[in-house]
């Protein structure tokens, strides 16, 4: 099977807990998911079967989508509401103070990675070290802030108070949140994004739901759940379902050869082209490219020679 599966992530499962339920399912070897997704969070997770594995790389570089709740009055060493509480503020900001603080962040910013996180230093993950104990310096990252929209503010006892007192909640404690969506670049923490939130507010805060609603072009409207997948399966109905990986370039230019090109460029022949098929010069160096029947062969790109512009492969898709 060679195609897409956005999958609906559900909470309590990692991005590699669903690609190894789905390599089950699917009978597939080859499959691989395109953005790490934290295990309480839930969403879209689109994963490629077979030689759509050649796309993640791309859509990996993709923007992402998400709703998320944060929870001031608290800041956790997870950033989330997982972890122990190391911080309680007693800064009380109102709306005002919340809706510009949150709207704050956006534009290009600087965010620095958490410990549990899945980043390598010195060949180890952040989070093996963080669960014994350990702090190592990271440098921040430059990310992306495209869009932030405060959905709603309310106030509710802290109910994970009386449970979690351990952990350094205080029980009936008044809590305000805020909902939001936001629209980043990859490799945002949204996590940290609530965590730098309500440091800058002066009460702590962290994330207490997340939900991706979009990655890339793929969002919620074509997910399917786990369930959904299974049931795909057993009608031997999930490959007719696979999302068709062309759709990934879908904001490429497109170029179609002639029967004499396509038998040159499969065979690894860079070709000299006179006509772009009206592809813009300020455009992307990748392209997509078609036989002369109109079949999908992948994404070449564009360069410059001194003959003039060239086209080379730079991803089959074709088997």
């Amino acid at each position: 099977m060679n195609g897409i599966i956005n999958v609906l992530k559900p909470a309590g499962m990692t991005s590699f807990d669903v690609v190894g339920y789905l390599r089950k399912v699917a009978g597939q070897k080859k499959i691989g998911h395109t953005g790490t997704l934290d295990p309480s969070a839930v969403g879209v997770l689109p994963i490629c079967l077979g030689n759509a594995t050649g796309a993640i790389e791309f859509m990996m570089e993709k923007d992402k989508v998400y709703r998320a709740e944060l929870t001031l009055g608290y800041a956790t060493d997870t950033q989330d509401a997982s972890g122990n509480v190391i911080y309680t503020g007693s800064v009380e900001p109102d709306h005002a103070a919340i809706e510009a603080a949150i709207g704050s962040f956006t534009g290009e910013l600087e965010q620095l990675p958490p410990m549990y996180s899945a980043i390598k230093i010195n060949g180890r993950k952040l989070y093996e070290l963080a669960r014994k104990g350990e702090t190592v310096e990271r440098q921040p990252r430059k990310i992306r802030v495209f869009d932030i929209k405060i959905l709603r503010i309310w106030e509710q006892p802290d109910e994970f108070g009386h449970d979690r007192e351990h952990s350094g909640r205080l029980p009936g404690k008044m809590l305000k949140k805020a909902l939001f969506e936001v629209h980043c670049s990859k490799g945002t923490y949204i996590r940290t994004l609530c965590h730098d939130i309500g440091e800058k507010l002066g009460c702590g805060g962290h994330m207490s739901f997340l939900v991706r609603t979009r990655a890339g072009r793929y969002g919620l409207d074509t997910a399917l759940t786990l369930e959904e997948i299974r049931e795909l399966s057993d009608r031997r109905r999930l490959e007719e379902s696979l999302i068709p990986v062309e759709t990934v370039f879908e904001d490429f230019d497109s170029i179609r050869l002639d029967e004499r090109e396509t038998f040159k460029y499969s065979n690894g022949v860079w070709l000299q082209l006179d006509v772009l098929n009206g592809k813009s010069d300020d455009s992307s160096p990748y392209i997509r490219v078609y036989d002369n029947m109109g079949t999908f062969l992948g994404i070449g790109e564009m360069f410059g020679s001194p003959r003039g512009t060239c086209l080379k492969s730079r991803k089959f898709f074709t088997n």
